[in-house]
């Protein structure tokens, strides 16, 4: 079991950035693939940016790419998501989520692969 608490969201303004983390405990959290989920009202929630747990390998949604940076710190059992330049339409509840890899290369990128999510994080961007 792992549990998944995210954190950084808030009000910014077009343009500008945010930080989001998401602190994991429970199991080891370098054998567990991540990712970044987001849903706006009335959408379906959304792929954003996922990251394999040994190579570090990373992908991202076209809608964020250049935009957003995922990244991990193991040692702290923490998933990070660095957003910049943010537009209005990236307003949303952003989820951080996780899944059981033994091998430790593969990005996954859709929401049915995930075992376990967080409450998640508001993030509003004014126009």
């Amino acid at each position: 079991q792992v549990q998944l608490v995210e954190s950084g969201g808030g009000l910014v303004q077009a343009g500008g950035s945010l930080r989001l983390s998401c602190a994991a405990s429970g199991r080891t959290f370098s054998s567990y693939g991540m990712g970044w989920f987001r849903q706006a009202p009335g959408k379906e929630r959304e792929f954003v940016a996922a990251i394999s747990w040994r190579w570090h390998n990373t992908r991202y949604a076209e809608s964020v790419k250049g935009r957003f940076t995922i990244s991990r710190d193991n040692a702290k059992n923490t998933l990070y998501l660095q957003m910049s330049s943010l537009k209005p339409e990236d307003t949303a509840v952003y989820y951080c989520a996780a899944t059981r890899d033994y091998g430790g290369s593969i990005v996954y990128t859709t929401a049915a692969e995930y075992d376990y999510w967080g409450q998640g994080t508001q993030v509003t961007v004014s126009s």
